[in-house]
């Protein structure tokens, strides 16, 4: 089977390497390169990098639509356009190049996850599975027919980070037993469930942020979720502090959410909305990533301390107290003195 394959990030990889064993891919259509990292250095997508070593034509159009990379794909006379996390949705004017049409591998149990960050989705919901789907693909966002699915666990240690590469290996399995029974003209389709969808929207850097009233297993989850980004965070005195690991305790109390009840050697144990939050691992601005005992010993939190919550304002405790004088006084024997 003659193919295009269309995919951008390292999950797409798998696949594509997969179906280079079983297909003849023509062509790879991937994004532009953009720039990445702190330095911002222009850098090829995952896919186009590992086309490119494979000796591939990749096309890397700013639009689907314009003529040049239309008018190349069907030169190409491809049977079927294969789609694993491309980032955009593949118009009409692209799927008609093919015969058979296109067929999209998304990480969900489809219709439930329909969107652009499923994994995280589920983590975050505490889902005890997910899956991988391949569908056909339509114009309606992951709403395609169903031909085949395939459960994946997810472990209670998962984030992101981990659950990633196994569903990207197993869907890459799934995508190979997808072409066969297309190739042999059986493969089956069943129409998504309306009833069962649910959406998952993509990630921003302002879900990162702990609400310290909420339950410690839904802060759990979501550390786990948002690692690898954006990454879940608090502030220790006005300052941000990643939060890279967490587990919720079976214990409770009656802090105030976000009340630090204990910081040791076992970590920073945190008051929330319902039970306790260990902290485990964590990355303070411009520092590397430790042990919430590494930080301890280096940055000391004492019990009491609100996490969260903004830095004493300094006038406040002025206007409360006018004989502290301004910034920097310094007293002797009671009488405020300027400080140098």
């Amino acid at each position: 089977m003659r193919l295009v394959f269309m995919g951008t990030p390292e999950f797409a990889v798998p696949s594509l390497e997969a179906v280079l064993a079983v297909s003849d891919v023509a062509a790879v259509v991937t994004r532009p390169d953009a720039p990445q990292g702190r330095g911002r250095r222009v850098t090829p997508p995952p896919v186009a990098a590992v086309a490119a070593q494979y000796g591939l034509e990749v096309l890397q159009p700013p639009s689907l639509r314009a003529p040049e990379p239309l008018s190349r794909l069907r030169e190409l006379r491809p049977d079927l356009v294969v789609v694993v996390a491309f980032g955009r949705i593949v118009p009409p004017e692209v799927l008609a190049v093919a015969p058979m049409g296109g067929i999209n591998l998304h990480p969900s149990l489809l219709p439930r996850y329909r969107g652009a960050a499923p994994i995280p989705r589920a983590i975050a919901a505490g889902d005890a599975e997910t899956g991988v789907t391949v569908i056909h693909l339509t114009q309606d966002l992951d709403a395609g027919d169903i031909i085949l699915q395939r459960a994946v666990p997810i472990r209670p240690d998962d984030a992101t980070a981990t659950l990633e590469p196994r569903l990207a290996r197993c869907g890459a399995a799934l995508l190979v037993e997808t072409l066969g029974l297309l190739e042999a003209g059986r493969a089956p389709r069943r129409p998504q469930d309306p009833a069962g969808v649910t959406i998952a929207p993509k990630l921003s850097r302002e879900e990162a942020r702990l609400r310290w009233t909420d339950p410690a297993v839904t802060l759990a989850n979501l550390v786990r979720a948002l690692d690898p980004w954006p990454v879940a965070y608090t502030e220790v005195a006005g300052a941000p502090l990643k939060i890279w690991r967490a587990a919720a305790l079976a214990e409770g109390g009656r802090e105030a959410p976000g009340t630090v009840v204990r910081a040791g050697d076992e970590g920073l144990v945190v008051a929330t909305g319902a039970g306790r939050l260990l902290i485990l691992e964590v990355q303070p601005p411009s520092g590397r990533r430790m042990t919430a005992a590494e930080y301890l010993r280096g940055h000391p939190i004492a019990p009491g301390t609100v996490l969260g919550a903004p830095p004493p304002d300094p006038t406040v405790e002025r206007n409360a107290n006018p004989a502290a004088g301004p910034p920097g006084a310094a007293k002797i024997r009671g009488v405020p003195r300027a400080g140098r």
